[in-house]
This record gives structure tokens, C-alpha cells and sequence, in this order.
């Protein structure tokens, strides 16, 4: 009897150390499966917008129905007027709008969206496939100023300045004020 006993309890042993194994790997496999899950469905949602631009005015572009305002500039308004060296008044929104249309020239663009404005826009910081950050080369050129807390094209406004290069060349009034004493009326 105590033969048999013994067996029973061995066989036990046996049977529950298999459903041990059995066990942890099925605990594998749903823990495997699980972190998968987890990592597809709480992955941030793709930030890079990339496709040809179609330019609004020389800081908002439009990518497949995104509207895209480049982040850390401002550009003159469409309408807006500067003074040149010499006294002269030109169209220096008009001016950069189509400087900024020339400079991209329907090539693709990766804009990375870094946030969203209050009118629903898009803020991103576009490159050109060799990557030339677009939004720099605007204010270096003196087609933009740098704005933001941050001002991230500061040096670039710098130079531009310094060179005396666009707006620079004469006298504007900042986009910002130019928009409060002119507001669009809808």
C-alpha cells in the first residue's frame, strides 16, 4: 500500500510540474501578445507630414488638405507693404510668398508637426529632401522674422539683418503689429 501511495504521489509531482511548463509558456505568449497590443495601439500618432507644398503666403503652406504654419517665423503678410532704402514703397508679402514658392520649387516636403495653433493650423518645421530646413532659410534670407519664446532663427535674423537681405534692406513693420492695425474683415 504504501508503494501504490507513494506512486499516486509522484505521478502528481509529474503531472503538475508539465502544467507548470505549460503554464509559463502560455503566460509568455499572452504577455508577448500583450506588450505588442499595447505598443500598436498607444504608438503617437505619425508627426511627419510629407508631400508637395502648395504655398499660401510666405509662412503657411498646404500639404494634402493640412495647412501647415511654419513654426518660428513670420512672414509679411500677403498685402502687406515694406519701404525700401530709398524711400520706395514694394509688396514685401507678395515678395515673400513667391521667394518662398521659388525656393521649394515643387519639390516634396517632410514638415515635422511639432504642434497646433489656435486656428486649427498645423505648426511644424518643414525640410526639403536634402534637407534644407525651409523655415531658416526664409529668415536667413530676410524673407521672415523669428518669433517664439524660443526664437530658434534668431542668428539667422542676425545675419540676415546684418547683410541687410529682403525686408532688411529698408523699413517694414513686424507681421504681427502690420495684422493688428490691419484686420481682416470677413
Amino acid at each position: 500500500m504504501a508503494g501504490r501511495a507513494g506512486r499516486r504521489k509522484a505521478a502528481r509531482g509529474r503531472a503538475s510540474r508539465g502544467d507548470a511548463q505549460w503554464l509559463i509558456y502560455i503566460l509568455l505568449i499572452i504577455g508577448g501578445l500583450s506588450y505588442y497590443g499595447y505598443k500598436q495601439w498607444n504608438a503617437p500618432p505619425p508627426t511627419a507630414i510629407v508631400g508637395k507644398a502648395w504655398v499660401i503666403d510666405g509662412d503657411t503652406v498646404v500639404i494634402s488638405d493640412i495647412h501647415i504654419r511654419l513654426e518660428g517665423i513670420d512672414a509679411p503678410e500677403a498685402d502687406q507693404t515694406c519701404t525700401d532704402a530709398n524711400g520706395k514703397s514694394w509688396p514685401c508679402g507678395q515678395t515673400a510668398t513667391r521667394e518662398l514658392r521659388s525656393f521649394i520649387g515643387g519639390r516634396e516636403l517632410t514638415c515635422d508637426k511639432r504642434a497646433e495653433d489656435r486656428y486649427g493650423r498645423t505648426l511644424a518645421i518643414c525640410k526639403l529632401p536634402d534637407g534644407s530646413d525651409v523655415n531658416a532659410w526664409l529668415v536667413l534670407q530676410g524673407w521672415a522674422l523669428a518669433t517664439g519664446f524660443v526664437k530658434m532663427y534668431e542668428s539667422e535674423q542676425d545675419e540676415a539683418e546684418a547683410a541687410k537681405r529682403g525686408i532688411w534692406a529698408g523699413t517694414f513693420m513686424p507681421p504681427w503689429k502690420w495684422r493688428q492695425e490691419h484686420p481682416r474683415r470677413n
